[in-house]
């Protein structure tokens, strides 16, 4: 009867620490879970590809131009004089900002943006003008086709030399640029598209 009723007692006791053994489990379950969805980075780009090193060579590459979400009435123009002191080029309209930093031109150059009116694309001047340090391009994609849905294939920054070709269809690059798509906070929606250019003159952000 004494074994019977040691044994009885330690049942209970046993049955208690295997459920504070599995809450614990799934605690530390949540957690770890918690933290991998906090820690998804809030940039990525194509693999290998970064703001910084040489463009890649893309001839005889084609790409699919993105789309503004509605057709501008007109094209967009902006212009701005960059001195040796660096400066900033905006056009409000269409989300692009383009950063030129100090020591990036030798001397003062007004510099001039103008937008495609269907596609996400912008032709820039003076055509040919080189620079001698990074200029930052920052395109915000709430204005675009892609806004507000999680993206289905990667998005590049291209060159094109030809100021004229269509950009309906497949259209033909020459080069692609470093850059980085920048996601909203936790989150796997586009916020914008950052590129690094050297030398003008026509640009398109692109999908294959």
């Amino acid at each position: 009867m004494t074994f019977l009723a040691s044994t009885l007692c330690r049942t209970p006791m046993i049955r208690s620490r295997l459920a504070r053994s599995f809450a614990f489990l799934a605690c530390a379950v949540l957690i770890a879970s918690c933290g991998t969805d906090s820690a998804t980075p809030d940039v990525t780009g194509p693999t290998g590809l970064t703001l910084s090193g040489p463009a890649i060579d893309a001839a005889g590459r084609q790409f699919h131009a993105l789309w503004w979400n509605h057709n501008l009435n007109s094209v967009v123009q902006a212009s701005k004089t960059i001195d040796q002191s660096g400066g900033v080029l905006t056009l409000p309209q269409t989300g692009l900002t383009m950063e030129f930093p100090a020591g990036a031109v030798s001397a003062p150059i007004t510099i001039t943006g103008t937008t495609d009116q269907d596609y996400v694309a912008y032709k820039m001047d003076p055509a040919g003008t080189q620079f001698l340090k990074d200029v930052t391009v920052t395109q915000s994609l709430s204005n675009t086709t892609i806004s507000g849905q999680p993206l289905q294939s990667q998005i590049y920054a291209t060159y094109i030399a030809d100021d004229s070709v269509s950009l309906s269809g497949r259209v033909p690059v020459i080069e692609i640029e470093p850059s980085k798509t920048v996601f909203y906070p936790n989150s796997s929606l586009p916020q914008s598209h950052v590129w690094i250019i050297r030398h003008f003159s026509r640009y398109m952000l692109a999908s294959d």
